[in-house]
């Protein structure tokens, strides 16, 4: 009995330890929890407040943002990222950190007319504390204006852009006056950080390869006798000064679908047509230019279809109360009619080349021309700028127009091949990300099933447009010109015109003819980095933003696009900095003062065409534009010269364009009012070419 006892005692002495051990954890943490859930209160949400005016200061812990009393949840955005804000007796708190050399800091608080865009740079000092310094926006103006006003007094375009480029990076440094150290590290970062990130780009380096390769390419089709049999098979058709610009011209219509290969091609093809007729360079690089990105931005499939559609669709999605059921390459479409500064620029040379009249500076250059035979303004041949090598036929070469015009239907046709094999994998890609079943990626089916992504109302041109939005221009460029170097030095030395050696020294000198101008072209790009980090379009935006009449807001657009694409020289970069901005603030206006909708959407659709309208005109009288250098190289033209005699002309175009898109608003809008609106300014073109310009014999 008593070890049975003893062993019951040992059981229930095991049962009260097994217990104790399952039991505690539950009692210790179930218990506690459901304490709190009963005497914690739940605390209400923050109240949103207003961030309005504030003072900025700087601690150990990060940025202090401080505002009067404010108490609640704010935000503000600092360098492109939105940040919350836990107001407290007036104060709250970022975290932050910098190091000596400093960051930039763009804060934007508020929407529409109310936001506000601050520029600061902070850094650290030795002593372990801050120095924050607050830069005007209105010193972000300052490098491109630099940069355009010393090429245009100086005529010397690399110093002034390079001077432009060590302004922004001092001003982007923090503008330490007083240190001899930061002003020395901002003009080393010139080369050290700006021109090296221009080079870092893909897309720049893509050109850059592009332009080399077709220099090469014109050289050895110019040595071989191919250009020379060109200017006599063409001499049938250009008999006279204006013959020879009416085909010049054409050929800039035809080559439509990217600029860069418009303007190389078209000027390296002509300028020795043209110099035959006496023509100057300056209304050669100027018909290479008003053709290639006036031709581009409109035709219906380019390489800028793909960005433009982007920044559409971009736009749109911001938009309330829209139909949704409308396509960005429908509303491409729909706002041709209102893209009057390319149409009008072309009819605008044609007029010129047909009344054989010019005015201003350019009717100086062609009288030049014409009566001393100085087709360039240069004195000398070795201070023209960009062709100073011997690029005449060899001795005993055949002048065969096919060795010349068989490399550049290479060049065409692989461009347009490219585009085509980029956009299907593209597109097939996308087919795949989104679960549609396609049988392969073969170019037939996944041209089958691009329906998939459209719709079933899809069209011819709505697939041709999605494609080509989905390509690569720069892969096909580079397979372009690749090809057509190939395609130059087999038919040169497979027709023993030259040995291979000779070839390709031709082709390391085509690269040097091409070497000045891609030097500017990258400087502009650096420049054009420095104008992004010290938000020059967005200064010049909220100074031009307010509460307008929805008529009036195409002129508007167009000045603010021209503004801005003149003082960074970029098309592209100016629709993709506008394009979110103009189209919501334009449907907002027209649905908060109640527009019907036809009238709501061809407004809309008139700031969408102006955009990338006004966005061509500027590029056209920026000196630091890339189209604008590329066509001053490839008519092997003095850059200043060519924007010099250019801009009188652009300038023309764009005013009536302007006023144009307005009355188009104000009369209804439409196709029908579009084209009365050109015939209209095609007569007023007429009036003043008649009037002011003077016949060049």
């Amino acid at each position: 009995m008593p070890v049975k006892v003893q062993k019951n005692k040992m059981k229930n002495y095991l049962y009260l330890t097994f217990a104790f051990i399952v039991f505690l954890p539950i009692f210790l943490f179930a218990q506690p929890e459901e304490k709190d859930s009963t005497i914690t209160p739940t605390l209400p949400p923050l109240p949103k407040v207003e961030l309005t005016q504030y003072t900025l200061k700087v601690d150990d812990t990060g940025l202090v943002i401080e505002s009067s009393n404010l108490k609640g949840q704010s935000q503000i955005s600092i360098n492109g990222t939105d940040h919350e804000l836990i107001f407290k007796n007036g104060i709250a708190s970022v975290p932050f950190s910098t190091d000596a050399k400093g960051k930039l800091l763009f804060l934007k608080n508020g929407e529409g007319k109310n936001s506000a865009h601050n520029l600061y740079h902070l850094s650290k000092k030795g002593d372990g504390q801050y120095r924050l310094r607050n830069i005007p926006l209105w010193l972000s103006i300052l490098p491109p204006l630099i940069a355009i006003l010393l090429a245009l007094v100086f005529k010397e375009v690399v110093v002034s852009l390079f001077v432009g480029i060590w302004a922004g990076a001092f001003i982007a440094g923090g503008m330490r006056i007083g240190s001899l150290y930061y002003l020395l590290l901002s003009f080393l970062e010139v080369v050290q950080k700006y021109i090296v990130d221009a080079l870092a780009d893909s897309g720049h380096l893509s050109v850059i390869i592009f332009s080399l390769l077709i220099g090469g390419m014109v050289a050895i089709i110019s040595r071989n006798g191919g250009m020379a049999g060109v200017v006599q098979s063409l001499s049938k058709y250009a008999r006279s000064p204006r013959s020879t610009q009416l085909i010049t011209w054409l050929l800039g219509v035809a080559i439509f679908f990217d600029d860069y290969a418009n303007t190389l091609i078209v000027g390296n093809t002509m300028r020795s047509v043209t110099d035959k007729f006496k023509i100057s360079r300056e209304k050669l690089a100027y018909i290479v230019d008003s053709t290639a990105a006036p031709v581009s931005a409109v035709a219906f499939i380019t390489t800028w279809i793909g960005a433009e559609l982007g920044y559409i669709q971009g736009g749109i999605s911001q938009l309330q109360n829209f139909d949704t059921s409308l396509s960005p390459y429908a509303i491409f479409l729909s706002s041709l009619k209102y893209s009057f500064y390319p149409i009008l620029t072309l009819g605008f040379m044609l007029l010129l080349i047909w009344f054989r009249r010019d005015f201003g500076p350019m009717f100086t250059a062609e009288t030049r021309a014409r009566t001393t035979g100085q087709v360039s303004s240069v004195t000398s041949e070795n201070a023209d700028e960009p062709n100073m090598e011997d690029l005449t036929p060899v001795a005993g070469a055949p002048l065969k127009w096919y060795n010349a015009v068989i490399p550049v239907m290479v060049v065409i046709l692989m461009t347009i091949i490219g585009l085509i094999d980029t956009g299907i994998a593209n597109t097939y890609g996308e087919l795949i990300g989104e679960g549609k079943k396609v049988a392969s990626e073969g170019w037939s089916d996944v041209w089958g099933a691009m329906g998939l992504l459209l719709g079933d109302e899809h069209s011819f041109f709505m697939k041709i447009g999605k494609l080509i939005g989905n390509s690569d221009s720069y892969i096909a460029l580079l397979w372009a010109s690749l090809s057509g170097v190939v395609t130059a030095i087999a038919l040169t030395v497979g027709g023993r015109i030259m040995k291979l050696f000779d070839t390709i020294h031709t082709l390391t000198t085509g690269f040097k003819t091409m070497l000045p101008a891609l030097i500017i072209l990258t400087l502009a790009w650096a420049l054009a980095i420095t104008t992004g980090e010290l938000h020059t379009a967005d200064y010049i935006t909220s100074i031009l933003q307010d509460n307008v009449s929805p008529y009036v807001m195409p002129m508007i657009i167009f000045v603010l696009s021209a503004l801005i694409a003149f003082s960074t020289g970029s098309s592209w970069s100016t629709m993709a900095i506008l394009y979110p901005i103009a189209i919501p603030t334009t449907w907002a206006i027209c649905q908060t003062q109640g527009l019907a909708p036809d009238i709501s959407m061809e407004i809309l659709f008139n700031v969408i065409a102006v955009v990338l309208a006004a966005s061509v005109l500027g590029d056209h009288c920026s000196p630091i534009s890339d189209t604008t250098i590329l066509s001053s190289l490839a008519s092997d033209c003095n850059h200043i010269d060519h924007v010099r005699t250019q801009m009188p002309y652009a300038l023309t175009v764009g005013s009536v364009s302007m006023i144009a898109g307005g009355l188009s608003t104000f009369l209804g809008g439409g196709w029908l009012i579009s084209i009365v609106l050109v015939i209209i300014s095609f007569a007023i073109f007429a009036g003043i070419i008649l009037r002011f310009g003077k016949v060049v014999e």
